[in-house]
């Protein structure tokens, strides 16, 4: 069969904004066909359909939604994990 899965990444050394990477990564059969990486801001293909489907995203609104992802979903989640961390140690 075929597999198509999608992994969302935020990485960080503090809870400060400008220390957090969001990368989204698209996969098909184990293999990485399309990025998108918060320090790149744009989407980066990796096979001949990633990079077509790349240009395709970056010149469309999916862009735009996507730089917005660094702040709404891993400067939350971010602030939420280390103060629980902080609790416990």
């Amino acid at each position: 069969g075929f597999l198509h899965y999608v992994v969302t990444d935020c990485e960080f050394n503090s809870s400060k904004l400008n220390d957090i990477e969001y990368t989204e990564s698209y996969y098909y059969n184990k293999l990485e066909i399309i990025r998108f990486s918060s320090s790149v801001g744009k989407f980066v293909g990796y096979t001949e359909v990633g990079i077509k489907n790349a240009e395709r995203l970056n010149n469309g609104p999916e862009v735009i939604a996507r730089r917005a992802e660094k702040e709404r979903y891993c400067f939350y989640n971010v602030g939420v994990d280390v103060e629980a961390a902080l609790t416990k140690s």
